[in-house]
């Protein structure tokens, strides 16, 4: 078994575009950059991170053109961070983490509150910027050939969150960009936002008041309708101001509530379904389509939000880390209301699942791609690819290595949903490195590699770019 705490040690130096050295049949067609987001600093001189979610962002570029790949990382300079390093302590609460603060300080916090821009989760492209995404609405741009900071970036509208998710979507047709907000207050509220292509303007398609707002990471999108997902993981907003506890341990789990799959039409906002199903909790959707009068909505499940426990530090540094992979599971919403039903689309456990963003986004579709655990109580060691009628799967592994999330990437020809390839960063603890992976996506077959000369901490999100 190999040592996983390796993806969870710090990262402190970067590289500015060395050439990788590559083995095997690189395809020549594939030419552009994928960009990987993730924490790379867990601590601050001495104190440390609790979560794995807090540590300070970092991005990672792999250019390629020809059988020529470029490699370049550099750390986000969020103010979270810039303020850390200068007064050599951790400064602004995290997901999981809250800075030790007097009583005075505690009750400034509640009246000035200071989000936290530390852009560790993914990587988009808003009008002509590219930015990195956290759970708080403050994308941070940065140039995608140098990977500096450029600072937050101003929306062109009054819209108030507090949240926003760190994975929108981008609408197949109109190019406009879908994305789930809450604003915590006397009144909480869900909102759904749409930014138009080529601008930084949302325009609210949908306002929902809740009481006890869910913590929800993703939302689903079909073709007429977005599917929010709240399990009954929630929040007293008024614990949040003085509880005095970081972000998460705010959140209780109410598994008396069931999860709610609240349909809410695009064209104008309405929620035109609630459906009940037994209580579960999921960081990601997978993908959503209309079928008739359903909506049929995939997502990465669990049977409790213990999974967030399971995710702190000191725990995936332990002997005994989580396999960090949940269940494949696909609901059925009918739209004239009633009970959801679902059911497990594969034996297999995965997390950070992927498709072919272009052509099976909101349609029916055949492939999933995602990390996976092998043994029971081994942190991902696996890439999978999941065929959703069949439940069979094709499966990547290299003994001691632990690979991150699959990205695929459809050949310029391709006419078939698996033609292209899935790149993938992967983390050789014993060799204290990581290699960019290049499977073929149809055979799932390794193509090609090009070696990092350091180990790349697990990250979580990145998206290729032609």
């Amino acid at each position: 078994m190999s040592d996983v705490r390796a993806g969870f040690e710090s990262l402190r130096h970067e590289l500015h575009d060395p050439d990788l050295p590559v083995q095997g049949d690189w395809p020549g067609w594939l030419t552009g950059t994928l960009f990987r987001n993730g924490p790379a600093q867990f601590e601050v001189e001495d104190e440390s991170y609790n979560h794995w979610f807090d540590g300070h962002a970092m991005l990672h570029a792999f250019r390629m053109d020809g059988e020529r790949v470029a490699y370049r990382n550099r750390f986000v300079q969020s103010q979270s961070r810039t303020e850390a390093l200068q007064e050599g302590r951790i400064v602004r609460s995290e997901f999981a983490t809250d800075p030790c603060m007097s009583i005075f300080g505690r009750m400034m916090s509640v009246f000035n509150p200071t989000p936290t821009d530390n852009a560790s989760i993914n990587v988009a492209r808003l009008d002509d910027q590219y930015v990195a995404l956290t759970a708080t609405p403050l994308p941070v741009a940065f140039d995608p050939e140098t990977l500096d900071t450029l600072g937050v970036v101003d929306y062109d509208d009054e819209v108030h969150a507090d949240m926003s998710t760190p994975h929108p979507h981008v609408e197949p047709g109109t190019g406009r960009t879908l994305t789930q907000m809450l604003s915590f207050g006397r009144q909480c509220r869900y909102k759904i936002g749409a930014i138009p292509a080529g601008t930084k303007r949302r325009e609210l398609l949908a306002t929902l008041d809740v009481d006890r707002p869910a913590y929800m990471h993703s939302f689903g999108m079909s073709e007429h309708y977005v599917i929010l997902s709240e399990w009954p993981l929630v929040v007293n907003p008024t614990d949040l101001l003085l509880r005095g506890q970081p972000f998460i341990e705010n959140f209780e789990w109410r598994p008396g509530r069931g999860t709610r799959f609240r349909v809410l039409r695009k064209a104008d906002g309405a929620e035109v379904a609630t459906l009940e199903a037994d209580p579960a909790f999921g960081f990601h959707h997978v993908n959503a389509f209309e079928r008739g009068g359903t909506v049929v909505c995939d997502i990465v499940t669990y049977p409790d939000a213990s999974i967030i426990d399971a995710l702190y530090l000191d725990r995936l540094r332990s002997d005994d880390p989580t396999p960090g992979t949940g269940t494949l599971r696909r609901y059925r919403l009918p739209l004239n209301g009633g009970a959801a039903s679902s059911t497990v689309l594969s034996d297999e456990r995965v997390e950070l699942p992927r498709i072919h963003d272009e052509d099976a986004t909101a349609q029916p579709y055949a492939y999933v791609y995602g990390i996976g655990s092998r043994r029971e109580r081994q942190f991902s060691d696996q890439l999978l690819k999941i065929d959703v009628g069949t439940g069979s799967a094709q499966t990547w592994h290299e003994d001691g290595t632990h690979p991150g999330e699959p990205v695929f990437v459809p050949h310029p020809e391709g006419t078939a949903e698996d033609d292209g390839v899935v790149l993938s960063v992967v983390l050789d603890p014993a060799g204290e490195q990581s290699f960019f992976l290049v499977l073929d996506a149809a055979s799932f077959d390794e193509r090609a590699r090009a070696t990092v000369p350091h180990a790349i901490p697990f990250g979580f999100h990145g998206q290729f770019f032609e």
